[in-house]
């Protein structure tokens, strides 16, 4: 009987060793990204001067800066997959891209569900109506009025805190010529994109009311579970700021450090 349990643990012993040699080793996105030499990064490409096209139809912007330097670190190629930003977070759940790069801003809601990079963003949000508007002068007379938001957005979020009726818009540019022509009273921005708006559209007939007083922080964007490819991201946006480049970029698009 001895003999036929030692046996009988051999056998099971040698067939573990087996299955440990034989069965393939699961590997993690950050080395699926090397091996395919390719990252995708999920972005709108109609928010200026984040992700937006230019004149020639090239995607360009400070996020789009961002990520190509960041891929370059990590020493593969970044591919863009453009989605309106109600989107765009279902579509990272999805795994239709590997990290969404898209000024998004850092919320404890979206921490449930998502990791993020340190941050590389900072600014405030700011509310912003028709010129002729002198009815609204700040967040708390938004109560009963119309902001075009994307639904999904913390921007939209704040207009709803202070009981807007929310008005889906899929650009910043398609909340701005609704607010011109009067189709809707408001849209809460970042200060950044207003300041670009403006220079870019000097007579644009709006003007800023109000901002609010806390900064938001805003982060690349993983799915969960990936904490090899956050730590890699973090690591080269670390030594973006370190060697000057991160710097030189937001003096580029900003003329200013806009990480504090």
């Amino acid at each position: 009987m001895k003999k036929i349990i030692a046996i009988a643990t051999l056998i099971t012993l040698l067939l573990m060793s087996i299955n440990s040699f034989g069965a393939p080793k699961s590997i993690n996105l950050l080395q699926k990204i090397k091996a395919s030499k390719v990252i995708t990064i999920g972005t709108e490409g109609t928010y200026a001067p984040f992700t937006f096209h230019d004149e020639d139809g090239k995607l360009t912007g400070f996020d789009v800066d961002i990520a190509t330097e960041v891929a370059k670190r990590l020493g593969v190629k970044v591919q863009f997959v453009e989605t309106k930003w109600d989107g765009m977070l279902a579509g990272l759940a999805a795994k239709r891209f590997d990290a969404v790069v898209n000024e998004v801003t850092i919320r404890a809601d979206r921490a449930l569900k998502y990791d993020f990079s340190t941050p590389y963003i900072v600014s405030k949000a700011v509310l912003i109506v028709n010129s002729d508007n002198t009815n609204i002068q700040g967040f708390q007379d938004l109560k009963g009025k119309k902001a075009g938001q994307s639904l999904t957005s913390n921007l939209a979020a704040i207009a709803k805190k202070n009981g807007a009726e929310l008005v889906q818009v899929d650009s910043f540019n398609q909340a701005i010529n609704l607010l011109a022509s009067n189709r809707i009273d408001a849209t809460i921005n970042d200060s950044l994109s207003y300041l670009d708006l403006k220079k870019q559209r000097p007579d644009a007939p709006i003007k800023v009311v109000a901002t609010q007083s806390t900064r938001d922080q805003s982060a690349i964007l993983f799915n969960k579970g990936n904490k090899e490819l956050v730590d890699a991201v973090n690591k080269a946006l670390s030594a973006m700021k370190n060697d000057g480049t991160y710097l030189k970029l937001s003096k580029k698009w900003f003329n200013e450090d806009v990480s504090k």
